[in-house]
């Protein structure tokens, strides 16, 4: 993936993005992120999935994010329960130690007005 996960749909409606807290045991955290590597890029074929992030919390030890945006509410449920996906569960269960998962909608989006040096 190029891009970050915040591409509009192809109707160009934002996307619906899910926001999942990943608590993983602080001795696993380099597998877990190989194994999520892998997960990530089968998820990234998708049809339905517009992007993926995984990102380290820098205050608090061995806790990640990781933020998908889908093509739609119902596009994610449907994956969110099919067997691929619980394939993938099963890949990443023996790191997790906890967290919790959010399915959102982006209200509003501002761009950055210029990519050039910050005014002084």
């Amino acid at each position: 993936m190029t891009e970050t996960a915040a591409t509009r749909t192809a109707d160009g409606r934002e996307p619906t993005r899910v926001i999942l807290r990943m608590e993983v045991y602080p001795e696993l955290a380099a597998d877990f992120e190989r194994v999520w590597l892998s997960v990530g890029e089968s998820i990234a074929r998708e049809p339905a999935n517009l992007g993926q992030l995984l990102v380290r919390s820098t205050e608090e030890e061995a806790v990640y994010y990781v933020l998908t945006d889908w093509a739609g509410e119902r596009a994610f449920r449907d994956f969110e329960v099919s067997h691929r996906h619980t394939l993938h569960r099963q890949r990443l269960k023996p790191f997790r130690r906890g967290g919790d998962m959010a399915v959102t909608e982006v209200v509003h989006r501002l761009e950055p007005v210029s990519s050039g040096p910050p005014a002084a």
